[in-house]
């Protein structure tokens, strides 16, 4: 019967595969790294919570594929919370580590990769249900929404598990991996390959949507007299999808490919030298995203900007406010008046994308 080491810590199982942590993340190349990690980490908590709050906020993104959109990128910022706990416990810190944080912080960072992968894959389910009835959205209702936001995140949860659960090599230490010294490497081809062939699956799904509609528009468009803008809408809106998913698969793809070669035991590959540029690709993926959302999605850019417009403008109104004594308050009427006036006019310009936003809905 095989011993099984659970109370170990992570240096054990370091050494057993012969992977040395500490000369890869010292000096400067340690502060490289941090330091890129840190400013995309902010990037991605500050833009995501941008587009979730443009979709909470605009009425016109109160619509399944908006909804799924908002959930990507919450998916995004569960991965920037997974990347800040990975750059405080990685490098000599990773062999300190017990067996139960180590779970965690790989358990985190597979979590927010199921959890982006299956929601493209809803997506193109939704964009599916849509586009073949030629409309700009599907008839799902907030309740299949809900539903389908609780299953993505269900199943990324029980992925990121699946180690932890016991597919790892605690009681088996000649399996185990180089990258990941207690996962199993049979576990790495699986999750690899999974991943691998899902990517190539939502290509290929994705393309034959897009040439269908693009084939139904240039049709349509030739017996219809309805706006152009109305007809371009569901091509645009799979190019933005399309976007979207080409930036998370050539991010992704290096990365799965080392895992698998990693979990088919290539010795002379070379994985330990180029592990961590391709944890900072993945970490890229979710730095794009917003800035996709933005630049694909005119509304979503204008809607984005009116809520920063609108945040700068309220803080300056509180320092100035802040700022006038208390002798001022005492002034003629005219100069309160000014002051009255001012606060009228910022308020106003805030106001102008809310109304915008209700006329239009």
């Amino acid at each position: 019967m095989n011993e099984c080491y659970y109370d170990k810590r992570m240096d054990f199982f370091y050494n057993q595969t012969n992977t040395d942590t500490a000369d890869e993340w010292t000096g400067p190349q340690l502060i490289v790294v941090l330091c890129f990690g840190t400013f995309f980490c902010l990037f991605i908590f500050i833009s995501n919570s941008l587009v979730i709050a443009a979709v909470i906020k605009n009425k016109r993104f109160h619509f399944p594929f908006y909804y799924l959109l908002a959930n990507l990128a919450a998916a995004d910022f569960f991965a920037g919370i997974a990347y800040v706990f990975l750059m405080f416990n990685t490098g000599p810190v990773s062999k300190t580590l017990t067996v139960n944080r180590w779970f965690l912080r790989q358990g985190l960072l597979d979590t927010s990769l199921t959890a982006s992968l299956v929601n493209l894959l809803v997506i193109a389910v939704e964009r599916h249900m849509s586009i073949m009835r030629m409309k700009i959205h599907s008839n799902l209702t907030k309740k299949r929404v809900t539903f389908l936001i609780i299953s993505i995140w269900a199943i990324a949860i029980f992925m990121g598990a699946v180690p932890t659960l016991g597919w790892n090599c605690l009681c088996d230490i000649t399996v185990c991996s180089s990258l990941a010294p207690i996962y199993s490497r049979s576990y790495l081809v699986f999750w690899s390959v999974l991943n691998l062939v899902v990517f190539f699956i939502m290509v290929v799904v994705y393309i034959r949507i897009y040439m269908y509609v693009q084939r139904k528009t240039n049709v349509l468009s030739s017996h219809t007299s309805g706006s152009i803008s109305r007809r371009r809408t569901p091509v645009k809106l799979m190019k933005t999808v399309m976007t979207v998913l080409g930036a998370f698969v050539v991010c992704w793809t290096p990365g799965l490919v080392v895992l698998l070669l990693d979990g088919l035991n290539c010795t002379y590959c070379g994985i330990q030298d180029v592990k961590r540029w391709f944890l900072l690709l993945a970490l890229l993926n979710s730095v794009m995203n917003p800035i996709i959302y933005s630049y694909k999605d005119d509304e979503m850019w204008g809607t984005m900007k009116r809520m920063i417009c609108c945040f700068s403008e309220d803080k300056n109104q509180e320092r100035r406010s802040s700022r006038i004594p208390s002798t001022v308050l005492c002034r003629s009427t005219d100069t309160s008046g000014h002051y009255i006036e001012d606060g009228i006019i910022q308020g106003t310009i805030c106001g102008k994308g809310d109304l915008g936003d209700k006329g239009n809905s």
